[in-house]
């Protein structure tokens, strides 16, 4: 055990805190991916700002309570570094078959394949988010939203440096081959797409982004959490310092969400309109209107419980007893952590309607976790609301039923209302549009999208927020754009 864990070594090209000087050949193998990468970052991430001086944070430690220091850089010189959290002396799997034994600290065997699959399938959302967002920051609506968008697009960089490295020191020449193309595939490609449906969807407007950060990115969240309880110890480590960067990604959503609605609730008081669904009245405001943002959470909600799987499944159920996977806070759960006996509610659809049945915990486990998002979704939703309340409007956001809009699992080939009513084909494609943006609520959003670059200026449709990045003042200048 390195002592030194808690610092970054910045010796070799590739920062970490894993030894790498010393372990030769998986630093041979990590230079000889690292120019992939950099042709990569340049084709696909952020357009138009790779000269740019960006005021990010790097980590420079895995401490959490001082692991990061902020300056500007410009994003090609990032350090992407590979940092796992601090190994837990005499630490046991706490799931599974092998419940109570030593933690693995190398690739059992009979797991290999399963473990890498994981690994691959969580690497490559990382950068198919980055591809997802290469264009917004031209449509920045401040330099501190750019800046944020930015921050976001380096940490999913260097979170897919952190599903490289396990593969390459862990899988040999399958895992040489599996990190060559997480950098061969792209979001939304007709031929080489990316592994997951919802990151194959465009983000076209920063309303799309602040969802994105929101839900998927929550998504995103939930997995790391029951990866966290990996069995597989350099998995679990990995995982758990992925956290500490992803509380920030999932707070540019919330709080950029926020924003807009307050935003718009300002000017509707301002305007002296009283019905928040007038929406041309509203729209004429430049502002975003409250029922086209409930749209917007609608298909991203629903896009992101798609990233759950099927509610019953027999791959997540093999990954538990394996001691690969557990679910979110595991080890704080009160039962046997084997769930030979337990049941667990699921949503079925049965002759037509939505019903719930008892399953076995076991093949229940997305399900649960599934349960677990939509909880914690529902508490920063209570933010947005209390904002739209305080203003005196009476119109609540809120989550869509489970069975609404789906592609995955139990009601892929049903329609059914964001209520959870199912209804048939014809009567779908008449009200599709009231319930999911369409083409010309994109256009409207899209004609807000005017880039606004003056240090502490805002859009139209977005305010400012509460306290800067690194407590900067509001007119700091976040992003240095090259002219």
């Amino acid at each position: 055990m390195n002592v030194n864990i808690m610092n970054v070594d910045y010796s070799t090209k590739i920062p970490n805190n894993v030894n790498l000087a010393e372990d030769r050949q998986v630093l041979k193998a990590l230079e000889g991916w690292h120019p992939g990468y950099m042709d990569w970052w340049s084709d696909m991430g952020p357009d138009g700002f790779q000269e740019s001086l960006v005021y990010l944070r790097t980590a420079y430690s895995v401490d959490p309570r001082g692991w990061a220091k902020f300056d500007y850089v410009r994003m090609p010189e990032y350090r992407w570094g590979i940092l796992l959290a601090p190994q837990e002396e005499n630490r046991v799997i706490p799931f599974g078959e092998d419940y109570g034994k030593p933690a693995w600290q190398e690739v059992p065997g009979e797991h290999r394949a399963m473990l890498r699959r994981l690994i691959v399938i969580q690497g490559d959302t990382e950068p198919a988010s980055v591809e997802q967002q290469r264009h917004l920051g031209k449509t920045a609506p401040s330099l501190y939203d750019m800046r944020n968008l930015f921050q976001v697009n380096v940490e999913e960089g260097r979170h897919l440096w952190a599903m490289v490295y396990l593969l390459q020191k862990y899988f040999g020449r399958d895992g040489r081959e599996e990190a060559d193309d997480l950098l061969r595939r792209r979001s939304g490609d007709a031929d080489s797409p990316r592994m997951l449906g919802a990151f194959n969807e465009a983000t076209p407007d920063w309303l799309s982004f602040f969802m994105f950060t929101y839900f998927t990115d929550r998504d995103g969240k939930m997995q790391l959490h029951s990866l966290a309880q990996s069995g597989f110890d350099p998995l679990s480590r990995t995982c758990r310092f992925m956290l500490t960067e992803e509380a920030h990604h999932m707070f540019v959503g919330e709080t950029g969400i926020t924003r807009v609605v307050q935003r718009t609730c300002d000017a509707m008081q301002e305007a002296g309109i009283t019905d928040p669904t007038d929406i041309a009245k509203v729209r004429a405001l430049g502002v975003i209107d409250l029922p086209t943002i409930q749209k917007k959470l609608n298909l991203h909600y629903s896009l992101s419980l798609d990233l759950f799987g099927s509610e019953v499944s027999t791959n997540a159920a093999n990954a538990f007893n394996a001691g690969i996977k557990g679910r979110y806070k595991e080890t704080t759960i009160d039962d046997d952590h084997q769930l030979k006996s337990s049941t667990y509610p699921v949503m079925k659809l049965i002759d037509g309607q939505i019903k719930m049945v008892d399953e076995p915990a076991l093949t229940a486990l997305n399900m649960r976790l599934r349960d677990d998002y939509t909880q914690d979704c529902v508490k920063g939703m209570l933010r947005w609301n209390k904002v739209i309340s305080t203003a005196g409007y009476d119109y609540k956001l809120t989550v869509p039923n489970t069975a609404f809009h789906r592609q995955i699992g139990e009601f892929k080939d049903v329609h059914a209302t964001p209520d959870g009513l199912v209804i048939d084909d014809t009567t779908w494609a008449k009200r599709r549009n009231d319930w999911l943006p369409s083409t010309e609520d994109g256009d409207f959003i899209a004609s807000l999208m005017k880039p606004v670059t003056e240090p502490g200026e805002f859009a139209s449709w977005i305010s400012a927020p509460k306290v800067g990045i690194d407590n900067k003042p509001g007119d700091f200048e976040y992003v240095r754009i090259e002219s």
